[in-house]
């Protein structure tokens, strides 16, 4: 039996995308500054939603490579955008859509997956998933990672999950999977996160700090896993993020307004572009979107293999210690992203310049005023304590002294 012949359209989707650049860094260069051609108004047949190509936002260089980053390597812990308005953060991640990679997900209702029975044997997972497995049949599936957005007026049900009201009507009660539960293994992005409610925080802190959590309902519960890479943005004007959940975010980017005139022209065209013509701008930048996602799964794999000498991590180490900064996250951070960078480049190894290129966004915004003051504070006590114990038990063992002679 021979094969169906393929369009044109899916053949391209099988085969990788060629291209002349040697890197993802060389790539995203290249496009920045890549000029277009004229595009011609549209007649009002696209009806469907176009996200903005991540790869004709102008400038922000810094911004792109932290998201570029975090889809190389979910262990960097996360980004925060911080900024004014207009400055193009929440459409550059929505413009991540078309460059998300796969992930092998748990085609169970349950999420059941290999690594739980590896753990806890056959009854780690429900008697469907245990008959597939002693079968020999897959308990995953490859699909594209998600990005969910977390709306701002989201109540805590939404968020954790709560009754499933429906079924609760037909059948037994069950608890409904929340926002967080939908976010595993994918992005979720939170805009003007700084303005979340206190609750809807904690739940986020304890989820993304434990990678799973557990809803109680009355007589029942239910444990999700949430291991998902956190996105937010904010507009630090309309109020002040919570330490807790800044304490959260790896990579810290300060995004701030264009200041060459060429840029902000070619932004403007750009975006009327855009707005005349969506799928006509984005097929423009398809190529290079093609070989950038192309790009961004070799380098996940190629992260894998790539480590960090000694002559690099001691000085970065000490740097650390030198800039005052108590926080271990900021070496995870400093170290899984400079990991991903070498490994953009191709590269098995990181280098200082790997790292010197990184450390702003996985450095600063660590050190804390108040923990400074508090420690320089105590710092009376503890001289006083320390001087108090250097004299603690001398007059005794004297007194013993004497009394043995």
């Amino acid at each position: 039996m021979t094969e169906p012949e393929l369009t044109p359209t899916e053949a391209e989707a099988k085969e990788p995308v060629a291209h002349s650049f040697k890197s993802l860094r060389e790539l995203v260069d290249f496009v920045s500054g890549k000029n277009l051609p004229p595009i011609t108004t549209d007649d009002g047949r696209v009806t469907e939603a176009l996200p903005f190509p991540f790869l004709a936002i102008v400038g922000q260089q810094e911004m792109k490579l932290a998201l570029l980053l975090a889809l190389i390597n979910p262990n960097v812990g996360g980004i925060l955008l911080i900024g004014p308005r207009g400055t193009a953060k929440t459409t550059a991640v929505r413009s991540l859509l078309d460059l998300l990679p796969m992930v092998e997900r748990s085609t169970c209702p349950y999420g059941c997956l290999p690594e739980d029975i590896e753990a806890g044997g056959v009854d780690a997972v429900c008697p469907d998933c245990a008959k597939k497995f002693a079968e020999g049949k897959p308990l995953t599936a490859p699909d594209k990672v998600r990005l969910i957005e977390l709306p701002l007026n989201a109540r805590i049900e939404d968020v954790v999950g709560g009754i499933d009201e429906r079924a609760a009507v037909h059948e037994r009660m069950r608890i409904r999977r929340g926002i967080l539960a939908q976010a595993d293994r994918n992005l979720l992005y939170i805009d003007e996160i700084n303005l979340l409610s206190d609750d809807v925080v904690d739940s986020i802190l304890d989820a993304a700090a434990q990678g799973s959590y557990t809803v109680r309902r009355g007589p029942i519960a239910a444990t999700y896993r949430s291991r998902f890479v956190l996105i937010g943005s904010m507009n630090p004007e309309e109020g002040r993020l919570r330490p807790q959940i800044l304490d959260r975010f790896g990579l810290r980017v300060i995004v701030r307004g264009l200041d060459d005139a060429s840029q902000r022209l070619e932004a403007y065209r750009r975006v009327q572009a855009y707005l005349a013509n969506p799928r006509q701008l984005v097929n423009q930048f398809s190529p290079e979107m093609e070989a950038a996602a192309a790009e961004i799964r070799s380098a996940r794999e190629q992260v894998k293999q790539v480590v960090i000498p000694d002559a690099a991590a001691n000085p970065a180490i000490a740097l650390v210690q030198k800039l005052g900064i108590d926080s271990l996250r900021a070496e995870i951070t400093w170290f899984e992203s400079a990991r991903a960078y070498a490994a953009a480049d191709g590269r098995s190894e990181v280098t200082h310049d790997d790292l010197k290129i990184v450390a702003p966004m996985a450095l600063r915004l660590r050190r804390s005023v108040f923990m400074n003051d508090y420690f320089k504070g105590q710092a009376g006590e503890e001289k006083e304590m320390n001087a108090a114990l250097n004299g603690f038990g001398k007059s005794s063992a004297k007194k013993n002294t004497r009394k043995t002679k």
